[in-house]
């Protein structure tokens, strides 16, 4: 679905890359969580799939970003947020409405989705994100959490194949944070959706995302399946992010010896990993 070559840009009055040589294939109905330090070139990644970089952004651009074999840079910004929906980091600048129907009828009226079809999309998307209840309601009025499924119902209303996210739960606490990444899994496994997040807590990524693409200094450091990816506890260290403890402790038990089925992602999974070794 989304096939990324070469990618490199450096934006405007920059003296370095912001994104270096990045391949990347993500294929439909992936899952795929994307974590590094600040300026690892996470957010720069995301708007080159959207078509942000290079259309609204100036800069030097080289390789391609491709969805549905379409390439990125011969494609019109609104031909790709029909195919790429994405909630932004500041969530509360990209709303337009000051009340939830009105902010999902925004979209839809603006891409002029045939009159007949808006009820059903509107009502479908509201269902799907499980904020029904919350239609007639005044923005201000909501929480963080909810604000957060009111711009991802905006965008699935619009029936993209992509939706992506920048760092969705950063202002979130950690109750909200697990609310939206079960939704998120309910969307990417329920309704198919290509799901693309970049965030920083990576415990969270672990748990939910199937894959992970972990970036330092605008390259693409380490790709594949969670399991594989944690098990490289040094080269996640080097980029600067901390691997999840339970991956550190079987990935080091393995070097030690002990013959395990695999890295443990979750802490379900690591106390059933020490209950194993306390009475085999």
């Amino acid at each position: 679905m989304i096939t990324i070559e070469g990618l490199t840009f450096q934006y405007k009055n920059s003296n370095r890359n912001a994104v270096e040589d990045v391949h990347l294939s993500i294929r439909g109905g992936d899952f795929l969580g994307i974590i590094g330090e600040s300026g690892a070139g996470k957010t720069t990644l995301i708007r080159a799939i959207n078509g942000i970089i290079p259309h609204h952004l100036p800069g030097d651009y080289y390789g391609s970003v491709q969805i549905d074999g379409e390439d990125t840079f011969d494609v019109t910004p609104s031909a790709i947020s029909l195919k790429v929906g994405t909630v932004f980091q500041d969530i509360d600048s990209q709303m337009i409405a000051s009340v939830v129907e009105d902010e999902i009828l925004f979209g839809l009226e603006n891409y002029s989705i045939p009159r007949d079809e808006i009820e059903a999309r509107l009502s479908g998307a509201l269902d799907a994100v499980g904020i029904s209840q919350l239609r007639y309601r005044n923005i201000s009025h909501l929480s963080g959490g909810q604000k957060q499924k009111v711009a991802i119902a905006a965008i699935i209303a619009l029936r993209p194949k992509i939706l992506l996210l920048d760092e969705p739960t950063s202002e979130l606490d950690p109750q909200s944070s697990l609310a939206i990444f079960r939704l998120l899994k309910e969307l990417n496994e329920k309704h198919g959706l290509t799901i693309i997040v970049v965030e920083q807590k990576i415990m969270l990524l672990s748990e939910f995302v199937k894959e992970l693409a972990v970036m330092k200094g605008g390259r693409l450091l380490l790709h594949g399946s969670v399991r594989n990816v944690l098990k490289n506890t040094e080269q996640i260290g080097k980029s600067g992010i901390n691997c999840p403890r339970v991956a550190t402790l079987s990935n080091r038990l393995t070097e030690l010896g002990v013959k395990l089925d695999g890295v443990c992602v979750t802490l379900d999974e690591a106390c059933s990993m020490a209950r194993r070794l306390m009475y085999d």
